[in-house]
């Protein structure tokens, strides 16, 4: 059984943390937080689940250098936002890394697990992996049947992520193209915002499936700069997490763009919402990649001019469908 240090107590980290717990794994999750940190020591349940009590094998501490302390993995589950003042501020001592946040830095391009090689100063490292897929840390917590991607610089260590994490309800598909993985799940919530503010326009299911084909298109588009095969985004990673998130109520990134069509400010509704809102960082970077490369990404162009430069979201409804029509290509 191995000793993990779970970096990040959202959501997310806490359904990850409770699963590896009842794995027969010893987790201390560590979370900035020191009053959440209290709250998840005595009532052993997160805020944001209520009535989803965690593994007696988790163990939550406000010191990340205690979560570090004995050992043998780090399993990351901060913000695409906040991994690099996370990774840059410790020392990692050369134990395996597997990056479970969705996200593209701004600025620079890379992708989570290219910015953990970054810092550490290994490319391509052998110790950094990752677990992405169509997963609510709600039907986590609660064992309904759930199916992700385990992926790594390294087979052997995406093997092993499998081995760690793996349960009758949680199962893990091992996959060797890493930045396809990523690609797939930092650009879907972009996609699900847009679908969001459509299904709260009240455009109807054939504007959000339309969204989501199109939306996967121009996610294959371009990831070919991140160099990702694009049968990886046919996958859990791709098409899986798309559908997931662009359709449930569950989605943080869903949820803010159905509030900002019901009325709400970006941020009103980033703070309704309550958590990180990933696409909302990731659609600066998905849009500066394709300024850089020249490759139109229009879904992602029209959602950024919502977010940040104040555009309706009916005329971005209809700035989409009054593009030039040009033969579908896949």
């Amino acid at each position: 059984m191995a000793r993990v240090a779970m970096l990040g107590s959202g959501t997310w980290g806490f359904a990850l943390a409770t699963l590896l717990g009842s794995n027969g794994h010893t987790v201390t999750a560590w979370a900035r937080n020191p009053i959440l940190v209290k709250q998840l020591q005595t009532r052993r349940e997160h805020p944001k689940l209520p009535g989803n009590l965690t593994d007696p094998n988790v163990h939550f501490v406000s010191d990340i250098e205690q979560a570090l302390e004995r050992a043998d993995i780090i399993i990351e589950s901060v913000t695409s936002a906040g991994i690099r003042s996370v990774f840059s501020s410790i020392d990692t001592k050369e134990l395996p890394i597997v990056v479970t946040s969705k996200g593209i830095e701004q600025k620079t391009g890379l992708l989570l697990p290219e910015v953990i090689a970054d810092i550490i100063g290994e490319p391509r490292s052998k110790r950094v992996g990752c677990l992405s897929g169509p997963s609510h840390a709600e039907e986590v917590m609660r064992k309904l049947p759930t199916s992700v991607v385990s992926s790594g610089y390294d087979m052997t260590f995406a093997s092993r992520i499998m081995e760690l994490f793996i349960t009758p309800t949680f199962r893990v598909y091992p996959n060797s193209d890493i930045h396809g993985v990523c690609f797939g799940g930092a650009m879907k919530n972009i996609i699900a915002i847009a679908c969001g503010i459509s299904d709260g326009l009240g455009s109807g299911d054939n504007a959000k499936a339309a969204l989501m084909t199109r939306g996967l298109h121009e996610i294959r588009k371009l990831c070919v700069v991140k160099q990702c095969r694009a049968e990886t985004l046919n996958g859990l990673s791709g098409m899986g997490d798309l559908c997931v998130t662009c359709m449930s109520t569950h989605s943080r990134n869903y949820r803010f763009g159905r509030l900002i069509a019901e009325g709400l400010s970006p941020e009103g509704a980033r703070q309704k919402v309550g958590m990180a809102v990933e696409g909302v960082y990731s659609c600066v970077s998905a849009r500066e990649l394709g300024i850089k490369y020249n490759i139109p990404v229009p879904i992602t162009e029209v959602t950024y001019d919502i977010i940040y430069s104040e555009l309706d979201p009916r005329e971005a409804m209809k700035k989409l469908m009054q593009r030039a029509i040009k033969e579908e290509h896949l």
